[in-house]
């Protein structure tokens, strides 16, 4: 892998990252000698590397995954949530497909949803059915099996009814996440009786059997997404949800959709190409702009202080501009104009060597809080097909609220809506009219599967961390560029910037204290964070020998499994 040529390759116009489908010729790449499942869990693992070894492709395996993941690692993604699924699609002439299965607001959703009295209650957005937005698991399970699965839907969601049915031994990651959100389990007495033991917080080693959550799978396999979206099991959803305070509506699941939408491509120096998430994603677009500024910064030859100040101002201006972007359905993204040659060098030439540019000396924009916790897996299978997904269901365990008799666990990614544009958060985020709340429309996400692929390599990239997505994918993404190992790729330590707050956050350990003093000569001011953050899932293919490689985020309890 070389080095990042600093003068950009620019292409007579960058309006070609929206070509749908774009395509390279694979004819000298080898297959890859091993299939690769890298989730977040290694029972979801063992699921995907299951179906493979019964004949599934990719995308089966993607369907397994997903559905396991529902089920031993409730916390981060769910039936009741949704997520982005990014394709790669062999052949003679590669291709790729991004499926967009973000919820969506309900149909009896307002701008003043969460307004009590002329002020916005955040604990509405938070807990409870009233958070809960339309999901898109149960649509895209049955979209992907359809379109592109080479087993039944029913094969594919086989060992998560096994896993639900059975049971499963609990980790010392579920019982932290559970930690974080037992008051609201607590209040719940669904969630309380399936994720907690006699309303306490469970021991390692505990089972967790989801006998609801079986029946609910196995009927989405027999029947498909109409199960869910149509008919008793609808009825029976909506019924609970408002009889619990929520707005659904019969016409809400009816309605709901997913998406197929043009995957963001942009062209890279050393004929490589990013292929990312597209909005309702502003991730995609905030790794775009990181990436093409870098290639006009000297950060490969930096010593760490210095590559921090680089990566910090970079950030800084790509977050900015999410102010911009919303629901495709809705507005008119400004994809172009932010991606266009003249807006990247200003941007990059307007970085200062030595001192930090203060948020508030640049042009106004604002950022959006999310939940920081999703999950995310990488596929690779033998015939070169791939699938890269970033779930969620917002917050750990998402509402806190399961419907009664079905095990599904609901989502609180209203939360994500800008509730009040006027204002910030608990987390110092600003609101932005663009994604403010309104009826039917996908809030913002900083979700972004990602591929970076060139004639002779190919790797996937992706992380739970809610806003700090981007930023955790594109230093994952300079770590392949530098020729390290997967390995490293997902172990590096992690720095961030979001514009506001204006602070340069870091995990623990991740800058000595001699670079943190450099770093606040410059002007910035650093904050180390109280945990390390993110879950990174990555595969690489080295397309001239075949070879091929995953790695799972030493911080988790991921697996990445071979066959």
């Amino acid at each position: 892998m070389g080095r990042l040529n600093y003068t950009m390759r620019w292409l007579s116009t960058i309006a070609l990252h929206v070509l749908l489908l774009w395509s390279v010729t694979a004819t000298a790449a080898q297959p890859p000698k091993q299939a690769y499942v890298s989730s977040a869990h290694p029972l979801a693992s063992a699921a995907g590397i299951e179906i493979l070894k019964q004949g599934g492709n990719a995308t089966d395996a993607a369907i397994a995954v997903t559905a396991a993941l529902a089920v031993v690692e409730p916390y981060g993604s769910g039936l009741g949530g949704g997520g982005f699924y990014l394709l790669r699609h062999a052949g003679k002439k590669t291709n790729y497909q991004f499926l967009d299965a973000r919820e969506r607001a309900p149909l009896a959703a307002h701008a003043n949803l969460y307004r009590i009295n002329g002020v916005v209650s955040t604990k509405l957005s938070l807990d409870g059915p009233l958070a809960a937005a339309i999901p898109g698991i149960p649509a895209a399970l049955d979209e992907l099996s359809q379109k592109h699965g080479r087993l039944s839907l029913a094969e594919n969601l086989a060992p998560a009814i096994a896993l639900a049915r059975n049971g499963f031994a609990i980790d010392k990651v579920y019982q932290e996440r559970a930690s974080w959100r037992l008051a609201a389990l607590q209040k719940d007495p669904e969630s309380a009786r399936i994720f907690l033991d006699q309303q306490q917080l469970p021991k390692t080693g505990w089972i967790l059997r989801q006998p609801d959550l079986a029946n609910t799978l196995s009927l989405l396999a027999a029947q498909g997404a109409k199960s869910f979206y149509q008919g008793p099991f609808a009825e029976k959803l909506v019924q609970n949800i408002q009889n619990a305070g929520g707005i659904w509506s019969l016409k809400d699941l009816a309605l709901y959709q997913v998406k197929w939408r043009q995957p963001l491509i942009v062209p890279l120096a050393e004929q490589r190409q990013l292929i990312t998430a597209p909005p309702p994603s502003a991730g995609g677009i905030a790794i775009a702009q990181s990436l093409l500024m870098l290639q006009r910064l000297p950060w490969q030859q930096a010593k760490p202080a210095q590559r921090a100040h680089y990566l910090a101002e970079v950030f800084r201006r790509a977050y900015r501009d999410r102010s911009l972007l919303g629901d495709p359905d809705f507005i008119n993204n400004p994809i172009d104009a932010l991606l266009a040659r003249q807006h990247i060098v200003q941007m990059a030439d307007s970085i200062q060597v030595d001192q930090a540019t203060p948020s508030s000396h640049l042009p106004p924009g604002s950022v959006l809080y999310e939940g920081d916790h999703t999950t995310h897996f990488a596929i690779l299978d033998q015939q070169g097909n791939a699938v890269a997904a970033t779930l969620s269901l917002n917050m750990m365990f998402g509402a806190a609220f399961t419907v009664p008799e079905t095990g599904v666990l609901l989502n609180d990614e209203m939360d994500d809506f800008a509730a009040d544009v006027q204002g910030s958060n608990a987390y110092g985020l600003i609101g932005s009219q663009v994604n403010s709340i309104q009826a039917g429309k996908r809030p913002l996400s900083s979700m972004s599967p990602s591929f970076l692929e060139g004639p002779h390599e190919f790797a996937a990239f992706g992380t739970p961390g809610g806003s700090r997505i981007p930023s955790m994918n594109v230093l994952a993404m300079l770590e392949f560029l530098n020729g390290k190992a997967p390995q490293q790729w997902v172990a590096s330590p992690r720095i961030h910037h979001q514009y506001f707050p204006d602070v340069l956050g870091f995990e623990p350990g991740a800058l000595t204290e001699q670079q943190q003093q450099r770093l606040v000569k410059q002007g910035h001011e650093v904050k180390e964070l109280t945990r390390n953050y993110g879950n990174q899932q990555v595969l690489w293919w080295q397309k001239d020998s075949g070879h091929s490689a995953a790695a799972s985020d030493p911080r988790g309890s991921g697996a990445s499994l071979s066959h």
